[in-house]
């Protein structure tokens, strides 16, 4: 069932055009797609990020509990750091992917609502002897995204707090006004970012204050479609859309961003090992420079002599490159950069991303 979005009203009457991103109602785009793509390079942009799942464990064997069940080093985190990683099926496929914070007293999951009731009941399934309370926080809370250039004197305005300082993935508690929230600093290949976590009912306030805030900046809202551009300019590939349980991590070219290698063992561990060990896989992600189409639907087939050796998993237009781009997969011996495919009625080059340009 899909999550009600606290924000949708507030998009409306700013003439948003909404869409379904990650399962979920959000805004494709507010105005114009190459202004919010420069604004997002040049000063600062807001996003609503109503797609996540949350899910809370208390109980003094909560470390070692959600350790043992993902691929990120959960031991070591101390409070107000956190860590990316995967949930993992025991034949090593992708079930979720979990950002994790340490707070004083509770870890905080965080992971996608289009896999929330499967992800929840994986994340309890194991707790049988283990001293670990998990409350699925989904429901009451939601979150924004502040990015750009300016997007730390933005929050240090609002907030009073300093991001610009502090290591990938710190957190901390703030308050926007007399709203409290949590604000977790990023920083990304296609630039920092802010997420900003509260009460679902308190956004369409917080909302208002950002924009108000960025408003000095020039700054501007942004929709998924700009959001993706930069995203893929970046190389970033997106759960459930560039991998999924289909896939395993070293297929998505996640080996070297979400597995820790020295933290102990978790479930897939033995999967992952034995890839690690053998040094390749038979498929694997790859960018994609696209002629002769404006469009590339997911799933659509690439072939080389007339033969399909791969799919595309997500595509979008690239201001820097002024063509369509995108992500998918391909049999080993075909990625190479440089490497020209056929696509529908045009082509398809391998690239690397991040481009070189941004």
């Amino acid at each position: 069932m899909a999550l009600d979005n606290p924000l949708l009203e507030v998009h409306r009457a700013a003439g948003a055009t909404l869409g379904n991103w990650f399962g979920c109602a959000l805004p494709s785009r507010f105005s114009s797609i190459e202004a919010e793509y420069r604004a997002a390079r040049e000063t600062v942009v807001l996003a609503d990020t109503n797609f996540r799942a949350f899910f809370r464990f208390t109980g003094p064997d909560r470390v070692r509990y959600l350790n043992a069940i993902l691929t990120s080093n959960v031991r070591d985190l101390q409070p107000g750091q956190g860590e990316i990683g995967l949930l993992l099926n025991p034949q090593g496929h992708i079930l979720a992917e979990i950002e994790t914070l340490a707070m004083e007293d509770s870890l905080l999951a965080i992971s996608h609502a289009l896999v929330r009731e499967a992800t929840a009941a994986t994340l309890e399934k194991f707790i049988i002897m283990d001293d670990v309370t998990l409350l699925n926080e989904t429901q009451t809370t939601g979150s924004v995204a502040i990015g750009g250039p300016r997007a730390a004197v933005c929050v240090r305005d609002l907030c009073g707090v300093e991001l610009a300082s502090l290591p990938n993935r710190s957190h901390v508690a703030a308050s926007i006004g007399a709203i409290p929230c949590r604000i977790i600093w990023r920083i990304r290949p296609d630039g920092t970012l802010a997420e900003i976590f509260a009460a679902r009912e308190q956004l369409p306030e917080i909302w208002r204050r950002l924009r108000e805030a960025m408003g000095k900046f020039s700054g501007m809202p942004i929709g998924f479609e700009a959001i993706n551009s930069l995203r893929l300019e970046a190389g970033i590939p997106w759960f459930g859309y560039d991998f999924d349980s289909s896939v395993i991590p070293h297929e998505a070219g996640l080996e070297n961003t979400h597995i820790s290698y020295t933290k102990g063992c978790y479930t897939g561990q033995e999967i992952v090992e034995r890839v690690r060990s053998r040094g390749q896989v038979n498929r694997r992600r790859a960018g994609l420079r696209f002629a002769g189409v404006s469009d590339l639907a997911a799933g659509s087939k690439l072939l080389a002599g007339g033969a399909e050796v791969g799919h595309v998993t997500s595509s979008g237009y690239s201001f820097a490159l002024g063509v369509l781009i995108g992500m998918g997969y391909l049999r080993r011996e075909h990625t190479t950069p440089g490497r020209q495919l056929q696509c529908l009625t045009g082509t398809a080059e391998v690239i690397e991303l991040p481009l070189a340009q941004i």
